[in-house]
């Protein structure tokens, strides 16, 4: 007992001594009210906190995940030592009632804009945990998400100021109105963005991982990501292009997301015959043909009907105008037969073989088929062996693909005839 009254009378003389020194007593009283504010908030980061973000990685659900990665929790717990200035700004001696005022309205002021960056937290969180269902991918809400955030900050920084200043937030909302005009001015690129971001979600014109070609801005790749401002292109060589949203409703672009999704990727591409090479099959060479497995039906019904044909018209073998076989057709034959018994090529899909315009180059002919796999490495060995193997028995039917002079043919011309003139 003789303890405790000793303790109770020093805390009296100290507590008499302070009072002598009003501006000594609150400067220790606002010393321990931020000592106990720093403390209140080590407390919940370093406890709660963590505790939550321990918690949150053992379960199995994912939207913790997301709002731990967001850091929702820590923002939240700002608010601890913020209340703690709040509360405890009434229990230092001295001051006055106008300035108690002022710093509780900053105290509140500051709660305010910590509840602003948590819910900014939070709906990142929401859209990270919506990027994880597979509409995600097919209908994206970054866009919106991104517009709550610009309307929460604008209408929260007029609460914030208000709130500040001791002022009704509504006085300064109902200015909002006046400001239309201004902000309609500021803010037109965000409103055309919002209308294009709507527009393409509604439409699924554009989703993440879409191959896209916009020539007219340089970009050609893949999406990586849809944002209310921008759509952001990764090109194959790795470079990176931003493209304004509101583009790609008032400009053209390709989008090749329903060829992969058809199973079939288009090969389109010509063989040039040289044209001095064409002429009329021999009946040797249509007896060696014969031996083709892909030749022998197309053979068979070729020369029935140019028999019956030829045998209407009176026409006999000494007649110019008798429709005989060519080698130019033959082959083509061949390259029809290959493609329709190809295993890499799409049988239910369009596949021609036709001759086109001819050219100074030669006589195109050119395939038009859909390769069975769409990757784009497979897409491309595909049509390399479909190729390597045309051009390579091309010289089997009599026929040369054409390529242009070099430097290496004109020396050989011009040796060989020097030979000539040196053995006359």
């Amino acid at each position: 007992m003789r303890m405790v009254a000793m303790q109770d009378s020093g805390i009296a003389e100290l507590t008499a001594w302070l009072a002598r020194y009003p501006a000594l007593e609150a400067t220790l009283v606002l010393a321990a009210l931020v000592a106990a504010a720093w403390l209140a908030d080590v407390l919940a980061k370093r406890l709660l906190v963590r505790w939550i973000n321990r918690l949150a990685r053992r379960t199995r659900a994912t939207w913790d995940d997301a709002l731990r990665r967001r850091r929702v929790f820590g923002r939240l717990a700002l608010i601890v030592p913020a209340g703690v200035l709040y509360y405890g700004f009434r229990l230092v001696p001295g001051l006055s009632s106008g300035i108690t005022g002022m710093l509780e309205d900053g105290a509140r002021a500051a709660m305010v804009f910590v509840l602003l960056l948590a819910l900014s937290a939070a709906l990142s969180a929401a859209n990270d945990i919506y990027e994880q269902f597979p509409v995600g991918r097919t209908r994206p809400i970054k866009g919106y998400v991104q517009v709550m955030k610009i309307g929460m900050w604008v209408v929260g920084s007029v609460v914030v100021v208000a709130t500040a200043v001791g002022q009704s937030p509504l006085f300064y909302l109902s200015g909002l109105g006046a400001m239309t005009a201004v902000l309609l001015l500021v803010f037109k690129d965000t409103i055309l963005s919002l209308v294009a971001s709507v527009q393409i979600s509604q439409t699924d014109l554009l989703r993440v991982g879409d191959w896209i070609e916009m020539p007219q801005v340089g970009a050609d790749g893949d999406v990586v990501d849809v944002s209310l401002y921008t759509v952001t292109v990764q090109n194959w060589d790795k470079t990176v292009t931003p493209i304004p949203t509101h583009r790609f409703l008032t400009e053209a672009f390709r989008n090749w997301r329903s060829m992969p999704e058809s199973g079939g990727r288009r090969v389109k591409r010509a063989i040039y015959l040289a044209k001095d090479t064409i002429r009329f099959l021999t009946e040797e060479e249509i007896a060696h043909f014969k031996r083709f497995k892909l030749l022998e039906e197309y053979l068979a019904h070729k020369e029935e009907e140019l028999r019956a044909y030829n045998a209407a018209l009176g026409m006999t073998a000494e007649h110019v105008n008798l429709r005989r076989l060519t080698n130019a057709g033959t082959f083509r034959a061949y390259v029809v037969n290959y493609l329709r018994h190809h295993p890499r090529v799409r049988h239910d899909m369009t596949l021609l073989v036709r001759k086109l315009q001819p050219t100074a180059e030669g006589l195109p002919l050119e395939l038009y088929f859909f390769t069975s796999d769409t990757e784009w490495a497979a897409y491309e060995g595909i049509q390399a062996d479909i190729f390597d193997h045309l051009m390579a028995i091309v010289p089997e039917f009599g026929l040369r693909v054409f390529q242009a002079p070099s430097g290496t043919d004109v020396r050989a011309l011009a040796a060989g005839s020097t030979r000539r003139t040196d053995a006359a």
